[in-house]
């Protein structure tokens, strides 16, 4: 961020001649910020937001994101414009590096990434230690937090090279992790990562292939699943992210902070939305019961809640959610679905929302997690697992923002202020006096 101010906001305490002046920082797009790192030091105040949404407590060149006009950038790039003509691992490159890579930049990657994919043999062991029935989740939160007891000759967050290293070692390694969470569910033998093919295809490759029979990965699903990993790529200062940088901020190792933001992660609220969405589909039956159901949604004594549309930060059509409806048409047909329930279901649910007045007024569009589940069911992959296709994705964006914090002259570790709302000092009473 620029350290020229574009302007500042002068802050009065009432009843007082205390004034404290606020230098207004830009971004290269967007709204100013005041910069209010004085402002206890000048009136004895601090700033109260709960959740911060009104509060950056970063600077960021990776993602951009206009919620109103429906507007995600990556270092840039319109997700739109890299949904369509980009690849995974090019996008991986672009979030870490800030540039899209030549041809010779991207082979020396791909061949980074994919050297990596193997896991150490002994992490098999850790598999054997959760039960049967475990969330997928709760196995690759554990086993990626473990990898640092296994990688540690790369681990000094001050040297170039082993973030390097780290990064390359976490985006290759969390799909494989990944597959042998969901392939210890089913009791299935565990699958070691292909190098000679992609990577959406390797991932698919390692979750549903046997040894007993080949396995060929259909094209039109691997661009499927390489497509909704861009999606799922970064988004800005979410709260898993947000997550990451604050472990980050206290010198933890990258596998820590990754497990930490799996661990945000798996929060219903963030990423479990698209499963959400697939329940209330089912619930819902038949879009008959649809007036009944956006009914209960508009009564404020109802506690039930129309899954899939609004987000915290977009207040327009999610851009990810058109690019994710394509993309699911495209995947039931190739599978020869034609007519999928819950696909109909989900597009005259979409219809009447984005023509009733309540929803307009509100804001509530489609979000990216609308159609995700939807296709990732068509594809046969559990609800169990969806959370843990967002972690896959998600950590090259917390690698990516990991490395840029790290990278940051001015990182501080961080430690949100609170208003304190409990007893004021007391004394001790002896127990039998209480």
């Amino acid at each position: 961020m620029s350290s020229t101010a574009a302007g500042s906001l002068t802050v009065t305490m009432n009843g007082s001649n205390h004034t404290a002046t606020l230098p207004l920082l830009p971004g290269t797009i967007g709204p100013a910020v005041a910069d209010i790192r004085k402002l206890y030091a000048d009136l004895g105040v601090f700033t109260y937001d709960p959740g911060y949404g009104g509060t950056a407590a970063c600077d960021s060149k990776i993602t951009y994101i206009d919620g109103d006009l429906g507007i995600l950038l990556h270092r840039g790039y319109p997700i739109e414009q890299l949904a369509e003509k980009s690849t995974f691992l090019e996008v991986a490159y672009l979030l870490l590096n800030g540039e899209l890579p030549t041809d010779a930049e991207a082979d020396e990657f791909h061949r980074g990434v994919m050297l990596h994919t193997m896991v150490h043999e002994q992490l098999r062991q850790f598999y054997n230690g959760f039960r049967r029935d475990a969330h997928p989740m709760a196995v690759i939160c554990g086993v990626v937090g473990a990898l640092s007891a296994f990688y540690h000759d790369s681990l000094d967050i001050n040297n170039a090279d082993h973030r390097r290293i780290s990064a390359f070692r976490l985006i290759a390694k969390v799909p494989t992790i990944a597959a042998w969470a969901y392939k210890y569910s089913l009791g299935q033998p565990f699958m070691y990562p292909r190098n000679d093919l992609g990577y959406a295809e390797n991932f698919l490759y390692m979750m549903n292939a046997v040894p007993a029979e080949p396995y060929h990965v259909n094209p039109v699903l691997a661009r499927a699943m390489d497509r909704i990993l861009i999606l799922h790529a970064d988004h800005e200062q979410n709260a898993s992210t947000s997550t990451v940088r604050l472990a980050g901020s206290t010198g933890a190792n990258p596998f820590a902070c990754i497990a930490a933001g799996i661990a945000s992660l798996w929060g219903p609220a963030h990423g479990g939305a698209n499963e959400a969405v697939l329940k209330m589909l089912a619930e819902i039956g038949d879009s008959s019961h649809i007036p009944d159901f956006i009914a209960k949604v508009k009564d404020k004594n109802s506690n039930v809640r129309l899954m899939g549309f609004g987000h915290r930060v977009y207040k327009n059509y999610d851009p990810r959610a058109k690019i994710m409806q394509a993309t699911c048409h495209e995947v039931l047909t190739e599978l020869g679905i034609k007519d999928d329930p819950l696909l109909d279901l989900a597009v005259e649910l979409e219809k009447i929302a984005l023509h009733d007045d309540y929803f307009i007024s509100k804001k509530l569009y489609p979000n990216v997690d609308f159609y995700s589940g939807i296709i990732l069911q068509a594809m046969g992959i559990p609800t169990s697992m969806f959370t843990v296709l967002f972690a896959v994705a998600r950590t090259v964006g917390w690698i990516s923002q990991w490395k840029e914090m790290m990278e940051d002259p001015s990182q501080r570790i961080g430690r949100p202020r609170q208003v304190y709302t409990g007893h004021v000092q007391r004394n001790y009473v002896p127990v039998e006096s209480r």
